[in-house]
């Protein structure tokens, strides 16, 4: 893992979050952080988790991949392309969140078919995993693997079709 920048990501922040033209307190409200807590990450004086940066990337409608980035905690040669063309798609005002998601789903299906596969995404899921103890995967995941559900539903194996 590499270092963490917090400078750079810092002044990034303060660059986003004027051109969303919101104030310190506007997005620390949304993003569920501290006024002081986030005006420490702009200066550069706190190292914040991934989730933090999470809550702070959807809160200024821009890719937590790049603030991954930005924040060392994602290589950013390596991914560099797959990130801009991530946050260009979510950036896009013109899109609504589902239509952004749907995008998403497309574009990284094209890149594993093509061999590419979700390094990135991979990556960013364990740094926050490691942050918050949590895997990244959703309740149906683990619902597809309990051996209690069939087909990733709740039906009875014992009950037989007739």
């Amino acid at each position: 893992m590499a270092s963490l920048n917090v400078g750079n990501l810092g002044d990034y922040l303060r660059e986003q979050r004027r051109n969303a033209q919101l104030s310190l307190r506007q997005l620390a409200d949304a993003a569920g952080v501290s006024n002081p807590y986030l005006s420490q990450i702009e200066r550069g004086l706190r190292k914040p988790s991934a989730e933090v940066l999470q809550q702070v990337a959807k809160a200024l409608r821009i890719s937590a991949e790049t603030l991954y980035v930005r924040a060392g905690i994602l290589d950013a040669e390596r991914d560099r392309d797959e990130v801009e063309t991530r946050a260009v798609i979510l950036a896009d005002p013109t899109l609504n969140e589902r239509q952004k998601q749907v995008l998403l789903q497309i574009y990284e299906s094209f890149r594993k078919e093509n061999g590419f596969g979700a390094e990135a995404e991979a990556e960013a899921e364990a740094a926050f995993g490691a942050e918050t103890g949590l895997d990244g995967r959703t309740e149906s995941d683990a619902a597809a693997d309990d051996p209690r559900t069939v087909g990733g539903s709740d039906a009875d194996p014992r009950r037989t079709a007739g």
